[in-house]
């Protein structure tokens, strides 16, 4: 090799080693580029479901809010407690928000929009698919509920919310989706009140711990009902048991009968918050609107949620059984770990 030859060669070698290196590097890149969570349920089914008010799949990143979809209103849920994991797992667009107790979501109530769902005739209905880790309290799934500062405080602006494990009156670990007229604990007929809200319906089955399930409510202006993975699950009222011996329970229901469990008989609307009227007797104003919290004896956090939220719905009428087992089948639960 001659000395041109050699100067050629020798200025060829950076040229190959930078080729070299950019071929090195674009194929580790191929190698770790994460992959895309893919959905194994059908969002489709939710947002063609007639009265869909919001929907959240919990596809965003932590620290960003996560926002409905397929709704006219974004309802942008803003994160309360610092950046909300997110887990590549979920029905709907491949992810998860988990919940650890101490963070949740919320809507201011003067950005809750259509969400603040009230007034005699108001009808209500919400689905979710979560994985709740344990219910060793009261748990919140999600609405518009301020319970004010404990028993016998008519402080509250309470409207509509689902809650889990509720024993005050008969439902330990079962699903308790609750409505309230008053905002305020429960009125009897006669005036006189309980030191809580007791109206609320109570599933027969447990809400199932450690796996993903579905969980949904519908309120059509008389009766409330509870589903456990798309199943209205009929229970029957047992007096003692479930501590509903009270007048209000077994006689101011239809025709002087009893109110049932699930369904249950409330009838009375949902309360709505006007400042005009109740700037006095509840100065803490109108309820947000939350997930996986709710303000109970002074607190927010004091019954949050552990666990995991796929999805979120919540419409603006009292869908039918037919519609919620076609909810609780899109979420495709058989392909959730």
């Amino acid at each position: 090799m001659n000395q041109s030859e050699k100067r050629i060669s020798l200025m060829l070698i950076p040229s190959i080693a930078i080729a070299a290196l950019s071929i090195f590097a674009l194929a580790n890149c191929s190698v770790t580029r994460p992959q895309a969570a893919s959905a194994k349920g059908d969002p489709d089914v939710v947002t063609e479901t007639p009265g869909l008010v919001a929907f959240w799949t919990f596809g965003e990143k932590p620290g960003k809010a996560r926002n409905s979809s397929g709704t006219s209103q974004e309802h942008s849920l803003k994160e309360v407690g610092g950046p909300i994991a997110r887990v590549k797992e979920g029905p709907f667009s491949g992810y998860s928000a988990e919940l650890n107790g101490k963070q949740y979501f919320h809507i201011p109530f003067a950005e809750t929009g259509d969400l603040n769902i009230c007034g005699a005739g108001a009808q209500v209905s919400m689905f979710a698919v979560v994985r709740i880790v344990n219910l060793k309290q009261s748990r919140t799934i999600a609405g518009m509920w301020s319970e004010g500062k404990g028993a016998n405080d008519d402080s509250g602006t309470r409207q509509y919310a689902m809650l889990m494990n509720m024993p005050t009156y008969g439902g330990p670990n079962q699903l308790v989706p609750h409505i309230s007229s008053e905002g305020g604990v429960t009125h009897r007929a006669d005036g006189t009140t309980f030191p809580w809200c007791a109206d609320y319906a109570a599933s027969r089955k447990e809400v199932p711990e450690e796996e993903w399930c579905t969980l949904g409510f519908t309120y059509d202006g008389k009766y409330i009902r509870a589903y456990i993975n798309g199943i209205l699950d009929t229970r029957e009222p047992e007096p003692e048991k479930d501590k509903r011996t009270d007048p209000y329970f077994t006689s101011e229901g239809p025709g002087g009968k009893n109110r049932g469990m699930n369904p249950y008989y409330h009838g009375r609307g949902i309360f709505c918050y006007d400042p005009a009227k109740h700037s006095i007797t509840k100065p803490m104003g109108g309820s947000d609107f939350t997930v996986g919290a709710r303000y109970a004896v002074g607190k927010m956090l004091n019954e949050a949620t552990i666990g995991r939220f796929g999805g979120l719905a919540v419409f603006n009428r009292a869908i039918s059984g037919t519609e919620m087992k076609k909810l609780h089948d899109a979420a495709n639960l058989a392909a959730l770990h």
